[in-house]
Parts: structure tokens; sequence; C-alpha cells
């Protein structure tokens, strides 16, 4: 059983991985609803830059090096041209038995 602040810090806040051109990636927790997120989301990559307060440090991330961007929980709320709901990640495992055994 979990606990209330389990869940609620699950409700109440956003894991946002940044993969960057140079093949680095950074993730950040940060204290917003993932519907909160995905409503900021177009807006927050359509700035040159987006700042990460952080206990120790802060962190600048320029958003015209970032290539992908993660997002958990899922924010099912995006819809529209160019968005694949019920959509899988194939890892590269099942990629490479594609063919190799027969699957009926």
């Amino acid at each position: 059983m979990r606990s209330s602040f389990a869940t609620q810090a699950q409700t109440n806040a956003t894991q946002v991985t940044f993969y960057f051109d140079n093949g680095q990636s950074e993730a950040f927790n940060i204290p917003i609803p993932a519907a909160t997120f995905s409503q900021q989301l177009p807006q927050l990559l359509a700035q040159p830059i987006l700042t990460f307060h952080l206990i120790d440090q802060t962190v600048i991330v320029y958003t015209a090096k970032v290539m992908k961007v993660e997002v958990k929980p899922p924010m099912p709320q995006i819809q529209g041209e160019g968005t694949f709901p019920n959509s899988q990640r194939v890892t590269t495992m099942q990629r490479g038995a594609t063919g190799r055994f027969p699957t009926e």
C-alpha cells in the first residue's frame, strides 16, 4: 500500500527528460502536475532557454539543442495532428527478433 505522500508526489510532480543533439540527456522532477505541464509544453519549447532552479545549482537548457523530450506520467490530453494514441515503444531486442521467429 502506498503512502499518501507518494501518491501526492506522483500527481503533483512531472519528470521531464531532455535528450540533446550531442547524445547526452538530463532529467528533472518539476513540481507541476502533468496536465498543467502539457498545456505549457508548446510555449516552453518555443523559448530559447529553460531555467531549472535546483537546491544546489541552476541549470539552463538551450531548447535549440534538444532533440527529444520524455515526460512521466503520460500526457494523454495532448491530442491532434501528429499525435499517435496507444503507441508502444519497440526495443532493440524486439526489432532484432522480427522475422527470425515464426509468429503464428
